[in-house]
């Protein structure tokens, strides 16, 4: 297959929650194979750095507000997107939160923090987004999952049903959005260290036990997402539509060994 299936020269992507993170792992992805891009966050003065790292790939860089909590915001940063580069092709509809509690701690606040903003803001963002994208007939929304999506965890439970809606969500748009032009699928990230769980990887005994469970010995690097969050993207994906893929490293296939080990002779 030829390389220019992945090639995103001349395409605009809008990543949310661009400030930190994963959001930055994926917009510098996007970039390194030739999209622009629109980055965003709550507070746009957060994107200063990223920004000038994104210019100096060669490529054109608008940084935005957005709440994406707040439909006025959401509206706003549509309209400064479209102004600024008109078409816009791939949205990854990366912003996020979590709050880390067990079930009985976790306050009505907690609850809507949360799932307003990964599931509710997501989809808004994504149905504003979509607007100009179904006019053009072509557009590539990535909305960013979890192994959550498909795994559930205790001291989660907000987290996990927001990303669960997420995977149902894209499985939806999809068939809403496909006759129009308009692919939208679900990149799962599994074990990735980020500023959200990093307090959980001081904890080498949990570390340790995570990479047990893990086929590949190992929790995500940033750049295990580049390849996906590329191909998603592109033209290599064109005939995909409502899936989620899962980066996990495989823990998904199982959380316990089915293997009993060997006895050791004495």
């Amino acid at each position: 297959m030829s390389n220019s299936v992945f090639d995103l020269s001349g395409q605009v992507a809008l990543v949310t929650g661009a400030s930190r993170g994963l959001g930055q792992c994926f917009a510098r992805a996007l970039a390194k194979a030739g999209a622009d891009l629109i980055l965003t966050s709550r507070r746009r003065e957060t994107l200063a750095g990223f920004e000038a790292e994104i210019g100096s790939l060669g490529r054109r860089t608008v940084a935005v507000g957005l709440d994406v909590r707040d439909s006025s915001s959401i509206q706003r940063m549509a309209a400064q997107a479209e102004a600024a580069f008109g078409q816009i092709h791939i949205l990854v509809n990366n912003a996020g939160c979590n709050v880390r509690k067990p079930a009985l701690e976790i306050t009505w606040d907690d609850w809507n923090l949360v799932l307003d903003t990964n599931l509710r803001g997501s989809f808004f963002v994504a149905q504003a987004i979509a607007r100009g994208m179904i006019a053009h007939r072509y557009g590539r929304i990535i909305n960013i999952g979890s192994v959550t999506s498909v795994f559930g965890y205790a001291g989660l439970a907000p987290y996990g049903a927001s990303r669960g809606g997420i995977r149902q969500l894209t499985m939806s748009l999809a068939d809403d959005w496909g006759a129009h032009g308009v692919t939208v699928n679900c990149l799962a990230p599994g074990w990735f260290k980020t500023e959200q769980n990093q307090a959980l990887y001081e904890n080498q005994d949990w570390v340790d036990y995570l990479n047990e469970r893990i086929p590949l010995k190992r929790t995500g690097r940033p750049d295990d997402l580049d390849g996906a969050i590329v191909f998603l993207a592109s033209e290599a994906s064109r005939y995909i539509t409502g899936q989620t893929l899962l980066i996990d490293g495989g823990i998904s296939t199982g959380s316990t060994r089915a293997t009993v080990p060997p006895k050791t002779k004495t």
